[in-house]
């Protein structure tokens, strides 16, 4: 199982939200390229970006040039999102240095161009985001209310070429809660997918439970606040993993 930690981005600085509310953020006054580089000398294979100012349709933000810097800084690869809502959003990325770009509210609002990004770009390359709250996805930094359920949008980005998502159940985000491992393990029963759970992991029992939940689909995890706060760290998680 891989660990992915995370680094969210809001103004250039290192933050976590509670449950995606942009007004219940807390700031980890660390530089990012520190924080990169020692998930990286402490055995991370990978990491997560976001720009949430991006994802709350805010301009002028410096969080995609801190996240090029990353790339730069460190010797492993990195998935980046938050804003990417065009075509020309995800290729500025990729040859930014990105290994994958994770799109949200594209596959939500025009699925079609969906298909238009695997194909150009591979389906190595394009990650589907699905976060959810209650029975409904967030798009648009999670302030607008989808059509679609979890499970219909992961149905229906798996028959676009699409052959990963990340799933965050918004609710328990930032909120050291526990993971939504019953809604994740629905939609790996039901749709042919790799599948990286995102959202709520407070302890490594988390861990062990989405290890052993013997679903080899579920195959990775994104942890954040846990690690920032404290609760464990990276190499306790990698010894879990193991």
């Amino acid at each position: 199982m891989l660990i992915i930690p995370a680094i969210d981005l809001r103004n250039g600085r290192c933050v976590r939200l509670e449950q995606g509310r942009k007004d219940a953020a807390t700031v980890y006054d660390r530089d990012p390229m520190e924080v990169a580089r020692s998930f990286e000398a402490d055995g991370a294979q990978f990491l997560h970006i976001v720009d949430l100012d991006a994802a709350f349709g805010e301009i002028n933000s410096p969080n995609r040039k801190v996240a090029k810097r990353i790339f730069r800084s460190v010797n492993i690869p990195a998935q980046f999102g938050g804003g990417m809502r065009t075509p020309e959003d995800v290729e500025r990325m990729i040859a930014a240095g990105a290994s994958r770009v994770i799109i949200g509210t594209i596959a939500a609002e025009s699925p079609q161009l969906v298909a238009e990004l695997v194909d150009r770009f591979s389906a190595d390359r394009i990650v589907v985001g699905i976060d959810a709250r209650g029975d409904r996805v967030r798009t648009r930094g999670w302030e607008a209310v989808s059509q679609f359920t979890a499970l219909d949008l992961a149905r229906t980005v798996a028959k676009l070429g699409i052959v990963r998502i990340i799933f965050t159940d918004v609710s328990r985000d930032g909120m050291l809660s526990g993971p939504n491992l019953e809604q994740t393990l629905l939609i790996a029963d039901q749709c042919d997918l790799k599948i990286t759970v995102s959202g709520g992991v407070s302890s490594l029992d988390d861990l062990t439970k989405i290890r052993e939940s013997d679903d080899g689909r579920i195959d990775s995890v994104i942890i954040g606040k846990a690690l920032y706060e404290g609760r464990f760290t990276l190499r306790d998680c990698l010894a879990v993993a193991r």
